[in-house]
């Protein structure tokens, strides 16, 4: 996406208060969110060992910043890129039984991101994992969990509301869900990015289902990774795929804002047949593969929501470096300041 400079921009809150308001939505989202989904608080690594599978594929393509360890004699770690699988590790080495899960401050590096008003190096959110049965592997309990979220989501904007009132809440009470390929099939001579912004605008929020498995076009809607949602088995809708992302209208922007990327992970089932989908059966024979493959992991549901994003929406801001420190190009630095955008 290239840098929006939204015409007549004003910052709503000064830095200063800003940092306390950033501290505010944090310490209350996570409350609520640990409260609505029955989470308790795990500490997270950073990196993790190459050659694991414990890593986040995302998309398959993106590759992990890497260092070798001296005192290891030089075996290969790298920086996480999210916790979407070594969650579902410690749900079993927790025995967190179903019902309850685990939530944790995940911090990554993505040198390969494109920097504009949403996306940055630093990328920080909460990876969350939840321990389910069998019977809730369905899209009634991933829309129920998409509630369930958003509601908090919406606790905190009204919270925002009554710490800064000129800051008026601009979320609809209740989120849409569409899947993939109705977006296709409703607009059919739109990219997938463009489908999205349509649908965002017209809800205020929406989730978008069934992301990863081929649409009726051949081409899906977007990529992920084999290995932990489950984007290939049919649901109850009459589609396939029990995951989605939760996307916003930004009224600053006038563009969508996803928030969150989250599904029902995959069972031994959906994963074989996931990994021969995307050509890597080989992934079989890596730890954490194994581990699912021998029953050796809880089904489970999970996802990650950014922190730095929830803030930059619920705060109003025009940029993403308006709530979090990172580096920027210096044309972009120098674009935003021309137009009041003061980035940390």
């Amino acid at each position: 996406m290239a840098l929006i400079i939204p015409p007549r921009y004003k910052q709503k809150l000064l830095p200063e208060t800003t940092e306390i308001a950033i501290k505010q939505i944090k310490e209350l989202f996570q409350t609520e969110l640990s409260y609505a989904l029955n989470l308790r608080r795990v500490t997270a690594p950073l990196f993790v060992l190459s050659g694991t599978g414990l890593n986040d594929d995302l998309s398959g393509v993106e590759h992990a910043v890497s260092f070798n360890i001296d005192a290891m004699g030089g075996a290969r770690a790298e920086v996480v890129h999210s916790l979407a699988k070594w969650k579902r590790t410690k749900l079993a080495a927790y025995d967190i039984a179903p019902g309850f899960g685990l939530y944790t401050d995940m911090n990554a590096i993505r040198t390969f991101e494109d920097l504009d008003n949403m996306h940055s190096l630093y990328v920080d959110q909460w990876d969350w994992e939840k321990s389910i049965t069998e019977a809730q592997r369905n899209i009634d309990f991933l829309k129920q969990t998409v509630r369930l979220i958003y509601s908090s989501i919406r606790k905190v904007e009204a919270d925002i509301y009554r710490s800064f009132p000129h800051i008026t809440p601009v979320l609809p009470e209740d989120i849409a869900f569409i899947h993939s390929q109705q977006l296709l099939e409703m607009y059919p001579e739109m990219t997938p990015s463009e489908r999205e912004k349509e649908a965002a605008r017209k809800y205020g929020a929406v989730f978008v289902m069934g992301i990863g498995s081929k649409l009726s076009d051949g081409v899906p809607h977007d990529r992920r990774a084999p290995d932990y949602d489950d984007w290939s088995t049919p649901n109850a809708d009459g589609y396939v795929g029990l995951n989605g992302d939760l996307i916003v209208w930004d009224t600053v922007l006038d563009a969508p804002m996803e928030l969150s990327s989250m599904g029902i992970r995959v069972d031994e089932a959906a994963m074989r047949w996931q990994l021969d989908m995307c050509g890597c059966p080989e992934r079989e024979t890596l730890n954490f593969h194994k581990m699912l493959l021998n029953g050796e992991l809880p089904l489970s549901i999970g996802g990650g929501i950014g922190q730095s994003r929830l803030c930059m929406f619920l705060l109003q801001k025009a940029h993403i470096g308006e709530v979090q420190a990172s580096i920027w190009p210096p044309q972009q630095v120098a674009a935003c300041s021309a137009a009041g955008i003061m980035l940390l």
